[in-house]
C-alpha cells in the first residue's frame, strides 16, 4: 500500500509541474468503497485523511469498526448516488456530499439543520445511465441552494464517460472547469479517477478520487 500511495503522489506531483500546479492545492481522496476497515486504517497510517464511500450502509459499519479517533480526524466525501430519503443520514455521517443533482434532493436538504459541504454533480459527457446536471441546466440549480444556506455549495463534480481513455477525459475535465468559472459557485473541482487523474489535475482538478491505484482490485 505504501508503494501505490508514493506512486500516486508522484503522479500528482508530475501533473501539477506540467501544469504550472501547487501541489498542495490537490486533494487525494482515497475512495475505500469495497474495502474493510482494515484497509482504511492503513491508509490513514500512512498519511491520507480524506476517505471517499458510495454507500452509507458500508460506510456507517466501518465507522463502528474503526476507532473514533480516526473516524473524526478524517474527512468523509460521499460520492455514491444520494437517494433523497437518506439525505439526512448522509448529512449526519459525511462532511462532504459530491452528488446533488436532482430537486427531490434539496427538498430533503431544506429540512436538515446541520451543515453539511456540497458538490453539484454535471453529466458532462450526457449519458442517460449517469446522473448529473447537465450543462445546460447547471445556473438554475445553483440558484436554487440560496434557499439552502446550512449547504456550503463548494463547486463541482463530474464522472466522464467509462470508456473514454485518459486524453479522451479532457474535454469533459475542461468543461467542468469552465462550468464552475461561469457559475462563480467554489473553487472545488472533484474530477479524476485511478486512471486519468492526472489529465483531471492539468485540467484544474482540486479532490481526485482514487480507488483502484490505492488499494488494489476490488
Amino acid at each position: 500500500m505504501r508503494t501505490r500511495l508514493l506512486a500516486i503522489r508522484e503522479r500528482i506531483e508530475r501533473a501539477c509541474e506540467s501544469a504550472g500546479h501547487d501541489p498542495s492545492e490537490v486533494t487525494l481522496i482515497a475512495v475505500s468503497k469495497g474495502f474493510p476497515a482494515d484497509a482504511v486504517r492503513e491508509v490513514f497510517d500512512l498519511g491520507c485523511r480524506d476517505f471517499g464511500e458510495n454507500r452509507l450502509h458500508e460506510a456507517l459499519s466501518k465507522f463502528e469498526a474503526l476507532p473514533q479517533e480516526l473516524v473524526q480526524a478524517c474527512t468523509w466525501h460521499f460520492i455514491g448516488t444520494l437517494q433523497s430519503r437518506k439525505v439526512p443520514q448522509v448529512v449526519e455521517a459525511f462532511d462532504v456530499v459530491h452528488t446533488l443533482d436532482r430537486e427531490s434532493q434539496l427538498v430533503r436538504f431544506a429540512r436538515v439543520r446541520q451543515p453539511v459541504t456540497g458538490l453539484i454533480e454535471v453529466n458532462t459527457g450526457r449519458e442517460p445511465q449517469k446522473g448529473g446536471v447537465l450543462p445546460e441546466d447547471l445556473p438554475a440549480f445553483v440558484q436554487r441552494f440560496d434557499e439552502l444556506p446550512l449547504v456550503r455549495l463548494a463547486g463541482l463534480m463530474t464522472m466522464g464517460p467509462a470508456a473514454a481513455s485518459a486524453e479522451e477525459m479532457r474535454p469533459f475535465f475542461a468543461m467542468l472547469r469552465q462550468l464552475g468559472k461561469q457559475c462563480r459557485i467554489g473553487s472545488w473541482l472533484s474530477m479524476g479517477m485511478s486512471d486519468d487523474f492526472d489529465v483531471a489535475i492539468q485540467e484544474g482538478a482540486t479532490h481526485v478520487r482514487v480507488g483502484t491505484a490505492l488499494f488494489g482490485s476490488r
